[in-house]
């Protein structure tokens, strides 16, 4: 594999005590989930307040927030999105992170100067896959958490211009850490 630019730390900041701890600990950035929009439910203790913080201080230490916004929502729920959307694109996080095309499309529209990151819950799993998202305006995929190195590197390979982001747990994660897709 070739190494084409320094491999970005990304961890999980269920709460704002989180957040410090991660980018004291070396983190380049981290992810928090809006809540309600979030798949991320689980230990999310994010609200409003926890995002113009640590975004003020990631900010300031020259570290990212992203805020995750992957939610796959019935038809009724899609008019309440806007509101949160038009709220958080206020406090500025450095991307969002989405799984449904519909709000993706919604955000892309309000928003075209926001990064957006196809969530793993996209489950993106070939490189037809991530030239779509690449096509419709999307700067970041992260692949299925099944993947291997191989196929990760299969998919780089044919879509070297987006970037690709995975998960790195345990013995593999070392390996992957050290390994740049």
């Amino acid at each position: 594999m070739t190494v084409t630019k320094k491999p970005e730390l990304l961890a999980p900041a269920g709460s704002l005590k989180h957040l410090h701890m991660a980018l004291a600990y070396g983190a380049d950035a981290v992810y928090a989930g809006v809540p309600k929009w979030s798949l991320r439910v689980r230990g999310n203790g994010f609200i409003r307040e926890d995002f113009i913080k640590g975004i003020e201080e990631a900010h300031a230490m020259g570290k990212k927030v992203h805020a995750v916004l992957n939610i796959i929502p019935h038809v009724r729920r899609v008019a309440a999105f806007e509101k949160v959307v038009d709220e958080m694109a206020q406090l500025k996080p450095d991307a969002f992170i989405m799984a449904d095309p519909g709000l993706i499309d919604i955000v892309r529209n309000r928003y075209p100067d926001i990064p957006i990151h196809l969530s793993v819950q996209a489950n993106t799993v070939n490189a037809g896959s991530v030239k779509f998202w690449q096509k419709v305006g999307l700067t970041r995929c992260i692949l299925a958490r099944e993947l291997s190195l191989t196929e990760i590197d299969m998919i780089k390979q044919e879509c070297p211009d987006m970037e690709i982001e995975v998960f790195a747990h345990g013995e593999i994660g070392r390996a992957s850490c050290r390994e740049r897709v």
